[in-house]
């Protein structure tokens, strides 16, 4: 999980942090690794606190149920809890309404994604047949342009 990178590092030291392969820990069937023994100790206290949420996918496209895995280095942290984007421009259109899709990211993640047989049908699916107020990375820059008059990403 993560690469490699450090899941507390995200809180601790606000970055993307590599992990040691000898400080690591199984959480879930996920391996985890730490830049320190005080994260992984920290981690093991309370690891709910520091994994990521939707099992690692994109906080972005998870909005329109297809499973995307994020990039360690697009994240950020929201209610004490990390969320993972595959770009940062993904990140970007995210934050352009961050709580009307963090409402609709859970709701797929719960309705459709968690228990899906399996990510990569489930991605195809939702490729093909888009959820109700889909918007595509074409309508997303548009609006993205209306509102901050530049370009992003």
């Amino acid at each position: 999980m993560l690469h490699g990178v450090d899941p507390v590092g995200y809180f601790t030291a606000g970055t993307a942090m590599q992990g040691r392969p000898e400080l690591k820990v199984v959480h879930h069937g996920a391996t985890y690794r730490f830049a320190n023994e005080t994260h992984r100790q920290l981690f093991l206290a309370s690891p709910d606190k520091y994994v990521p949420q939707f099992d690692g996918f994109c906080a972005e496209r998870m909005v329109y149920a297809e499973p995307v895995a994020g990039s360690t280095g697009a994240f950020k942290i929201i209610d004490g809890r990390l969320y993972l984007f595959e770009s940062g421009r993904a990140k970007q259109f995210f934050e352009m309404d961050q709580g009307r899709n963090l409402g609709l990211a859970w709701h797929y993640w719960d309705a459709e994604v968690r228990d899906a047989a399996s990510w990569r049908l489930q991605a195809w699916k939702r490729m093909l047949f888009h959820v109700p107020g889909y918007r595509s990375d074409a309508e997303l820059a548009d609006e993205y342009r209306r509102r901050f008059g530049r370009k992003p990403g």
